[in-house]
């Protein structure tokens, strides 16, 4: 039985290029549906990438109660000043916890690429910026100065949003901002944001209060134990979460999104290469009826010839999925991106095409290409010797 099943398939193999233009019919259509597949989930792998990689798990973020992103929340004075006296915060020389209150606004910029309307996130910081964040990097430019109507702009964000090279000028709430520097976070989130003083922001936007405070711990262990004094106190009204918390909740909804996004497309796709592959190998099998009457006269099993079926159409599968997928490595892999975070603002992400989104992508050519020969298999091997005979 094998060694009919290696003769019949490699005869069917050796066969492929006299039949290249039915063939590839199968291998365009499951390049297609890859290449669509694996580069909307690249979009995922990258978001989540993104989101998942801004925050620690000794930092913590506070909001109002309630509040599900910063930009719906509020904080007083009197509540931030109350935060930063809150045991199992981590302290410098001074004493002072290394913690910041925080201003989220959002402003309108166009986009580099067609100049259509996009929401940036301005961050107004403190002085303990450095401390707080140590993976910040000043990689060109200056630090802003406080009380000076100045920002600094993360590297996706300026790769993405006109009008935020160093030098340039910001027209919002009836001001000008300068670009003084540009900064790096090992491209989580906050590069996607534009940073300034705090006060400097709440002065701008006649304000007298903060969207949260970001803190950092003694240690991770020490969260719940500050969360629990934060609770517990009657005179806040206040939420705390670790940061990777926080930003795994803002990157779940799009997530599901781009999930269901990338494998209801590709599902459609799907059924249509795998009609396809039917079509194609349904023609196959008819085009060698002759061929496979003969082979079974001399003695072969129909085992063999089911098995070199669905082969040959496993192998022009795997032969597009392999193609759909370097096309969506060389035109998609490391592009970069923006889309809606948490906030309503832009979060620039980088598309990528990993290892496990290629295996996913053979995977499915792969499946496309069995459940395409298995019926083509089964009448090849149904099929009436005799009546092939005649009909030749």
């Amino acid at each position: 039985m094998l060694k009919q099943t290696l003769a019949v398939t490699g005869m069917n193999l050796k066969a492929l290029p006299q039949r290249l233009g039915t063939s590839s019919v199968i291998i365009v259509g499951i390049a297609g549906v890859v290449a669509v597949l694996v580069s909307v989930l690249a979009m995922v792998v990258g978001f989540r990438a993104t989101m998942e990689n801004t925050g620690r798990d000794d930092r913590a973020l506070v909001l109002r109660g309630g509040s599900q992103a910063e930009i719906n929340s509020s904080l007083s004075r009197e509540d931030a000043q109350t935060i930063l006296d809150t045991a199992g915060l981590r302290r410098d020389a001074q004493g002072e916890a290394i913690a910041c209150p925080e201003v989220v606004v959002i402003i309108s910029m166009k986009t580099l690429a067609d100049a259509s309307d996009a929401n940036v996130t301005l961050r107004g910081t403190c002085d303990k910026l450095a401390a707080l964040r140590p993976e910040f990097k000043l990689v060109a430019g200056r630090m802003y100065a406080p009380a000076v109507r100045e920002l600094i702009v993360g590297q996706s964000a300026a790769q993405q949003f006109d009008n935020l090279a160093i030098g340039d000028e910001i027209e919002f709430r009836d001001s000008s901002w300068t670009v003084v520097g540009h900064f790096s976070t090992g491209g989580d989130n906050h590069e996607s944001e534009l940073l300034a003083d705090n006060e400097t922001v709440l002065s701008a936007y006649r304000r007298n209060g903060y969207q949260s405070l970001t803190a950092m711990l003694e240690s991770p262990a020490q969260f719940t134990a500050f969360k629990d004094a934060l609770t517990t106190n009657p005179t806040l009204k206040v939420d705390a979460r670790t940061e990777p918390q926080y930003y795994a909740q803002q990157s779940e909804q799009l997530t599901k999104v781009l999930n269901f996004l990338a494998y209801f497309v590709g599902g459609i796709m799907a059924i249509g290469a795998m009609f396809g592959a039917l079509n194609t190998m349904y023609t196959a099998v008819s085009s060698r009826s002759v061929e496979i009457a003969t082979l079974r006269a001399l003695g072969f099993s129909s085992m063999p010839v089911v098995m070199s079926v669905i082969v040959e159409a496993v192998v022009l599968a795997l032969i597009g999925g392999l193609i759909g997928s370097a096309l969506a490595w060389l035109f998609f892999n490391g592009n970069a991106v923006s889309t809606l975070g948490g906030n309503f603002s832009q979060v620039v992400f980088r598309l990528t095409v990993s290892g496990g989104l290629i295996v996913t992508g053979i995977t499915w050519a792969c499946a496309i290409g069995l459940i395409g020969g298995l019926f083509p298999a089964i009448r090849a091997a149904r099929l009436p010797i005799a009546e092939a005979l005649r009909a030749h």
